[in-house]
């Protein structure tokens, strides 16, 4: 019996790991060809152009490396979780394929994080543009003046701040107008604080208004925003690890009553009422967790 339950166990993670192995080639062959209608666009525009994909901060795709590791993570969790409540290896190996929804979900708390630091690099470069502004120097530039001193704040040369003004710099070399190059970088971030600085801004460039008041004031509401996020932060930091020792409480319960009280749970793991009643138990546990972390989810 024991070697028949290692057999399907060894089954089903094999199937598992054809079914991730499979998503990884299908990955890699959606890169290559990205790269080859790539080559394609700078061919078409000729030699001596150098012609750079713009970033959607929507988007993020992870490496085949990133994802192999939050898979496997993934599904060692869940094993591990699944044999807690059903003491049955074929179950836990059943269910691991629901690790492959893990880097979707992984993915979507990386952009916001990085939207999150491309505000606050936003807001430095705003006291750059500023400072070169109440100098005399004109707004292209003050966009050339920032480059110079946000890289000496910012030494890594793919931080996102650098590399937009590096993009916009190089528009304005290509006698592109400002107003064009910070809108384009504006819908690419889809945040609304540069959204509302640039569409203020635009207008401002059009009939001739106070540039540097409308920066200093994007600026300040910028940095109260920043500070009432931090605030809400602390208010809520013990709420989040109670929220985190209360979600892994049930599996802590479980695994310490099947420890000491073994024969009191035989009939929630042998019997398919006690199965069913785990598996609402489970779903329930799910459901107030996602809940409990959209509630903790204050946006400013």
């Amino acid at each position: 019996m024991k070697y028949s339950i290692l057999i399907y166990a060894v089954v089903i993670i094999i199937a598992v790991s054809t079914a991730i192995a499979f998503l990884l080639w299908k990955e890699k062959m959606k890169n290559h060809n990205s790269k080859i209608e790539h080559k394609d666009i700078l061919s078409d525009k000729g030699e001596g152009v150098s012609v750079s994909l713009a970033v959607d901060y929507d988007v993020y795709i992870m490496s085949r490396k990133e994802r192999v590791v939050n898979i496997c993570c993934a599904a060692i969790v869940i094993f591990v979780a699944a044999y807690v409540f059903y003491r049955s290896y074929i179950i836990s190996a059943f269910v691991m394929p629901l690790a492959l929804l893990y880097p979707n979900i992984r993915v979507k708390e990386i952009i916001k994080k990085r939207k999150y630091n491309l505000n606050l690099q936003f807001r430095d470069l705003l006291y750059s543009l500023s400072a070169s502004l109440m100098a005399g120097k004109s707004v292209e530039s003050a966009f050339k003046a920032a480059f110079n001193d946000l890289s000496i704040q910012y030494t890594e040369s793919d931080t996102d701040i650098i590399r937009e003004l590096s993009s916009i710099n190089h528009k304005l070399e290509l006698n592109c107008t400002i107003e064009e190059a910070i809108t384009d970088f504006s819908k690419r971030a889809k945040i609304e604080d540069i959204e509302n600085f640039v569409n203020v801004f635009k207008v401002c460039k059009r009939t001739g208004g106070d540039l540097v008041q409308v920066i200093k004031s994007t600026t300040d509401i910028i940095n109260e925003k920043i500070h009432i996020r931090h605030e809400i932060e602390n208010l809520v930091a013990q709420r989040r690890l109670e929220q985190k020792v209360l979600s892994c409480l049930p599996f802590a319960l479980v695994a310490l009553i099947s420890l000491t009280a073994a024969d009191f749970m035989a009939p929630v793991f042998s019997t398919l009422q006690g199965r069913l009643a785990m598996t609402i138990a489970i779903v329930l546990f799910t459901a107030a967790y996602f809940l409990s972390k959209k509630l903790m989810n204050i946006e400013v």
